[in-house]
């Protein structure tokens, strides 16, 4: 179903918080989930399944993902307002608010992150009335985790607007899909971290990212970022790729160049 899930060890879970219920209600668990290794692409998942979300973040960190995993409906929906999440994977029988609700809110509210619906209801009615909610994908459970991630690549393929796995510019590429950059036809081998910085800034080749920007990319939550982490990240790309190829524009932060696309 979603492979073979091994246990989550306290070295894995930076936290893991019980909330008890009432003798009569329905326990609500609310886990925040920050893997020591490194991340490339931080995702919200919102699913009330313990079994379910644990196998998905033991598969997507693997991956290369940062997850924030939350399973209580009422308190995922201000998660979902955060610009920093690359898309959301949604369950849609929740406690506290139902996925259906938090996803219409969501559009709503203008909020444009890329949402994956991923439930047990297969019914069509609920297909297309989760995809006409505002849902980007709609997967059936159970699923493949490789199909879970290839929806996940095309979906992020489409919000940088791109139809093939390649994006940035002429002298500069990153293949989303082998997760190597391409400097002047050259491959190069990344770290998921390296990867994380560099997607972030060939998705809007010639705009300035700052610092901040860049650590929201490449953390989760809790996590212990150093001053000079990202400026770190950096002087390992120039190293692997070319001492020019990003430029730092001084109290800003930094970019790639535009004018090589």
């Amino acid at each position: 179903m979603f492979g073979t899930p091994r246990d989550v060890t306290l070295a894995e879970l930076a936290l893991e918080t019980f909330f008890p219920a009432e003798d009569d209600e329905r326990r609500i668990v609310v886990t925040l989930v920050h893997f020591v290794w490194t991340f490339a692409v931080r995702l919200l998942l919102i699913e009330d399944d313990i079994m379910v979300g644990r196998a998905l973040v033991d598969a997507l960190t693997h991956d290369g993902c940062a997850i924030d995993w939350i399973s209580e409906g009422q308190l995922a929906e201000p998660m979902m307002d955060d610009a920093a999440y690359a898309a959301i994977l949604l369950d849609l029988g929740l406690p506290g608010r139902s996925g259906l609700a938090l996803l219409r809110n969501a559009r709503a509210r203008d909020v444009r992150i890329p949402i994956i619906v991923v439930t047990a209801r297969d019914a069509v009615a609920d297909r297309i009335e989760g995809l006409d909610a505002g849902a980007d994908d709609y997967i059936l459970k159970p699923f493949e985790v490789g199909e879970l991630q290839a929806r996940l690549r095309a979906v992020l393929r489409r919000r940088a607007g791109h139809a093939d796995s390649l994006i940035g510019t002429k002298r500069l590429q990153l293949d989303l899909n082998s997760r190597e950059a391409l400097f002047e036809g050259e491959r190069v081998t990344l770290t998921a971290r390296e990867f994380s910085v560099l997607r972030a800034l060939l998705e809007r080749p010639g705009a300035i990212l700052s610092r901040e920007q860049l650590e929201e990319r490449v953390y989760g939550w809790d996590d212990a970022v150093t001053s000079n982490a990202v400026e770190f990240i950096i002087h390992g790309l120039r190293r692997r790729l070319h001492s020019n190829a990003i430029r730092n524009v001084r109290g800003l932060g930094w970019l790639v160049p535009k004018n090589d696309t």
